[in-house]
């Protein structure tokens, strides 16, 4: 989601979901599903392979994404991310995947740092907001009472159009805030 305007008036300027699996590579949207009950040395091969594919494509992706609002005369100023409230994982694999839980964490960490990468990579400013704490962090950085903010997105869904889903809502948020932030 990319938002523009003025802070008191955003409006949606960009949607779309950045593809950030190779379907040609086995397991790349599940990693570590995928290296699930491998032996260590192949479960980390699985890992690091999908990890760097979905790393370049995330660059891709976001590069496409950054220059296509460029071209449309936006000036982009950075690039938010909505993390998870989650605990932080182990930083080994083989941990990761003796917890069912922790694989599904994983993978979405994950994502989550491939984007972020990716945004830094752009020599973009990349800004993560806790999902439980997105509502207090967005009144402080917006100046709008949470109710207001939460009408507002919905309103920008109106105009969007449909589907209207709960990511986008979320993400839509954050970008907003990045703006406000700026």
């Amino acid at each position: 989601m990319a938002v523009a305007g003025p802070v008191d008036s955003v409006v949606v300027v960009d949607r779309r979901r950045l593809e950030l699996a190779d379907p040609r590579i086995a397991g790349s949207k599940q990693p570590y599903h995928e290296a699930e009950g491998k032996q260590p040395k192949e479960a980390q091969r699985i890992v690091e392979r999908c990890t760097e594919r979905s790393r370049a494509m995330a660059r891709e992706a976001l590069g496409a994404v950054v220059q296509d609002l460029r071209h449309r005369g936006h000036d982009v100023v950075g690039c938010g991310l909505l993390l998870a409230s989650g605990r932080p994982l182990p930083g080994d694999v083989h941990q990761i995947l003796a917890s069912h839980a922790l694989i599904h964490a994983a993978e979405g960490e994950m994502y989550r740092d491939v984007l972020a990468r990716a945004g830094e990579h752009l020599s973009l400013l990349v800004t993560g907001v806790r999902e439980r704490d997105l509502a207090a962090h967005a009144e402080k950085a917006i100046g709008k009472a949470a109710a207001e903010l939460q009408r507002r997105v919905a309103e920008m869904g109106r105009a969007v159009g449909r589907p209207w889903r709960q990511d986008e809502k979320l993400s839509t948020l954050v970008a907003w805030t990045v703006l406000a932030g700026a």
